[in-house]
């Protein structure tokens, strides 16, 4: 008795499946989205009431800004130091995993639980690891080596701690998907290259990179956007901004001048142009895959 697939041949039914996602996306995504478009338009008081049509203002007031753009400035450095960093201890850890033959579920399970935790819970944590009088890790530093990390008062050493934290926070999932990348290369690539005497350094870059560029190129994208709109708790928690603005990243300024300086209009301005970069950036990052990424090179 043959079996056919079944499809839907009524336009109504497909449209009344997709319908429960459909209001979701609109509610959402697409609404709010063209609401902060329109907004950033308006010179807004409080909660976005008493609205006046100033057009372009918002965006020049911005881009005009000396405290925007070293705004600008330190969450780029941030964001390449995330991305690069993560990327770069993730890979050195997948390797590692994807060669352990006992055991390998304990140590993933290790090596990925900090991204299961909750943001707020991961900048707590590493506030107390990393604080400059009660850290664990600051303790141990100042009494075996003499290193004392006052980051609540150097702007660049509070950069450093929250670039580690947001690192820390991030491993496990670029780890999962490395690892995942690692399983399909073919074993007997990996008997060749022992053969051959390959070094563990030649390996990971000749053969192990070029093969798992495109999961790579995935996390960069992700890495990328974590950095510009994930790491908010991170600072809130840890720094607060400060000091001195160093670690007053485009996503907690649009917080504050939002919820504490009462200005929408001014943060729904900022709101586009953050979108405006990360979608840049992305659609680089893309571009760039044609000429560094090797598609099919696993079969």
């Amino acid at each position: 008795m043959s079996t056919k697939e079944s499809t839907y041949s009524s336009t109504w039914q497909a449209a009344l499946l997709l319908l429960p996602t459909i209001v979701v996306l609109v509610a959402f995504l697409y609404y709010p989205s063209i609401e902060t478009i329109r907004l950033s338009l308006y010179n807004t008081g409080v909660l976005g009431l008493h609205k006046t049509f100033v057009g372009l203002d918002n965006f020049a007031t911005l881009l005009t800004s000396p405290e925007y753009r070293h705004s600008i400035a330190v969450t780029a450095l941030f964001a390449v130091a995330v991305v690069v960093g993560t990327l770069t201890v993730s890979l050195f850890v997948a390797t590692l995993l994807y060669e352990v033959t006992t055991g390998q579920a304990a140590y993933l399970v290790a090596a990925i639980w900090p991204y299961a935790l909750p943001p707020a819970v991961a900048g707590t944590i590493l506030l107390f690891l990393f604080h400059p009088t009660l850290g664990v890790i600051t303790y141990f530093l100042h009494d075996l080596f003499g290193i004392t990390l006052d980051w609540f008062t150097n702007g660049t050493l509070a950069l450093v701690i929250v670039a580690i934290a947001a690192i820390w926070k991030q491993l496990g999932y670029n780890i999962i998907f490395i690892l995942a990348a690692l399983n399909n290369v073919p074993e007997t690539l990996n008997e060749a290259a022992k053969l051959d005497g390959v070094s563990r350094f030649q390996l990971v870059t000749r053969v192990y990179i070029p093969l798992i560029s495109p999961t790579l190129l995935f996390l960069v994208v992700m890495d990328t956007i974590y950095a510009f709109f994930s790491t908010f708790s991170l600072v809130d928690l840890m720094t607060h901004g400060g000091p001195n603005g160093a670690t007053n990243f485009l996503i907690f300024k649009l917080y504050r001048d939002a919820f504490e300086f009462s200005n929408p209009g001014l943060a729904s301005a900022e709101s586009v142009i953050l979108f405006g970069i990360v979608g840049v950036l992305t659609y680089a990052q893309l571009r760039l895959s044609d000429r560094y990424v090797q598609y099919g090179g696993n079969s």
